[in-house]
């Protein structure tokens, strides 16, 4: 079972015990998983401290530590050196893959996004929502014409209302949003080191301090599913993060995604993609296993806020 375990309280110590991890305060026990249960580790409080022996197992098994600041967004991660028996080769084949091979990878991924962000929109009722899938087929290669970005102008005030704007600093549904990103990035991030691919070399994404580029690229099309959520949550008052609301998000990466008439969770989806861009790397062929946007249902349930008991609160 994969799990995302969350740090959040100042002075916690974790540490490796027969097959677990451990979560100790003051020296007492707070909690123990199983360690190949684990998805990932989150941590956003202060004063964490962790034993090598841990970190070393979970690297082993591709478990990524993420590192969050104040505002809930990542700043590191930790991803182990092997991952895959033909990473060498596939190392090779995405460092010299062609620029045209890229900008039509990226083309696949945007075009995905938009559409995503469009049925998420019109699972909604929102009124212009058919303007995305149209701008979804505009894509060029490379996104010449940042169709992304007019896509973006146009999404979040229909998603979240004229007033919101996108800031990775600010508190409320932006805060909700990057720890949402921030469940999905690790996800990516495991899956593209599981597929033998190096996550510095991105498709798109190029800042020379960013370690995760490639992450960055492959999480596009899974950000309208935290969109979904969030904008539930906000619809119910919630304005903050607390322990079950980040349950409510970590549960994504059992989402039920369907690519080729097949239902697979989102921990799976990206695997699937990632090992699909590795061939594509490979093969030169700009192929990717992209899946298909959720139907209005289960739009709508992403959308439902969760007590603490799992029922859907009214």
């Amino acid at each position: 079972m994969d799990r995302i375990v969350d740090i959040a309280t100042d002075g916690r110590h974790l540490s490796l015990h027969r097959g677990f991890l451990m979560v100790e305060q003051d020296r007492q026990e707070v909690g123990r998983v199983p360690l190949d249960d684990v998805h990932a580790v989150i941590i956003h409080a202060h004063g964490t401290t962790w034993t090598a022996n841990l970190v070393s197992a979970l690297a082993e098994r591709g478990a990524p530590i993420v590192f969050c600041g104040s505002n809930h967004s990542p700043v590191a991660v930790t991803l182990p050196i092997e991952g895959h028996h033909a990473q060498n080769a596939r190392f090779r084949a995405q460092w010299d893959a062609s620029k045209p091979l890229m900008k039509q990878l990226w083309r696949r991924i945007v075009s995905v996004k938009i559409l995503m962000q469009g049925s998420l929109l019109a699972s909604r009722g929102v009124a212009g929502a058919e303007a995305l899938p149209l701008m979804a087929q505009r894509v060029k290669s490379g996104d010449s014409d940042n169709v992304e970005a007019q896509a973006a102008r146009r999404y979040w005030p229909m998603l979240m209302g004229p007033e919101f704007r996108r800031d990775r600093d600010s508190p409320g549904a932006n805060a909700l949003l990057n720890y949402g990103y921030a469940v999905m990035r690790a996800t990516v991030a495991r899956a593209i080191i599981a597929s033998g691919l190096h996550p510095t070399i991105g498709i798109n994404h190029a800042n020379r301090g960013n370690a995760f580029a490639l992450a960055d690229d492959l999480v596009e099309p899974f950000r309208p599913l935290v969109d979904a959520v969030v904008v539930g949550l906000v619809g119910q008052g919630v304005e903050a993060l607390d322990p079950s609301i980040k349950r409510r998000l970590a549960q994504l990466i059992a989402f039920d995604l369907r690519l080729g008439g097949e239902a697979s969770p989102v921990s799976i989806a990206a695997v699937r993609l990632a090992q699909s861009l590795a061939r594509a790397f490979e093969s030169g062929r700009p192929t990717l296993a992209l899946f298909d946007p959720p139907t209005p249902i289960e739009w709508a349930g992403l959308g439902r806020v969760e007590d603490m008991s799992g029922e859907a609160a009214a």
